[in-house]
């Protein structure tokens, strides 16, 4: 068929004849079925929206339970890695080169990551020492030099590095060499070296 055809044939048709009475009626007719379209799909939504509801809440309930996991399989190596931050020498580095001769300690503790710096540039250049120190299940380490006092275990203890790379931790009432691997109160645990590699 082709539009010649087509136009031949629509000239010929006739518009359907109305009475009066179906102009009346008919704008009602329209407004009638709207109004019955609207409120099947407010059905159809209210019953969408508890199905979406109820599968977020599961997804978020599945989420929670699974970061609980996690976290309880993570609460005691969380400790021991992040306390290996403190064994990375390019960390250590840019701290000292932040702070020039002001580094007293760097420390890792139940706390998080504590910075202590000296008022002062009188922080000799020396080689860093990291310790670790666990007293029970609460552990801390620590990057500090020979000569620095850091608050480890409940007590003050000072830092001391001799010539062939041993570590002695003194306080009050409290000695540990690295030497020995002694300490006066059995219940630490500590571990000590010289971090050369920096």
């Amino acid at each position: 068929m082709n539009n010649a055809e087509l136009e031949a044939i629509l000239q010929k048709a006739r518009a359907p004849e109305r009475s009066e009475e179906f102009f009346d009626v008919f704008p009602q007719q329209v407004v009638r079925q709207l109004k019955r379209a609207e409120v099947r799909s407010r059905h159809v939504e209210r019953r969408w929206l508890p199905r979406l509801a109820w599968g977020l809440v599961t997804a978020a309930c599945i989420l929670m339970a699974f970061a609980v996991g996690h976290w309880r399989g993570q609460v005691e190596t969380k400790t021991v890695a992040s306390s290996d931050i403190l064994q990375n020498a390019k960390l250590i580095r840019e701290t000292l080169a932040m702070f020039p001769n002001r580094v007293r300690a760097i420390v890792c503790d139940k706390n998080g990551f504590n910075l202590v710096l000296s008022d002062h540039n009188d922080v000799p250049d020396s080689t860093p020492i990291y310790i670790r120190v666990c007293d029970g299940e609460q552990c801390a380490a620590f990057v500090t030099f020979s000569g620095q006092e850091i608050a480890m275990a409940g007590r003050e203890v000072t830092v001391l590095s001799d010539g062939r790379g041993g570590i002695i931790l003194e306080g009050k009432q409290f000695v540990w060499s690295s030497d020995e691997r002694m300490a006066m109160d059995k219940g630490l645990k500590i571990e000590a070296k010289a971090l050369s590699q920096l």
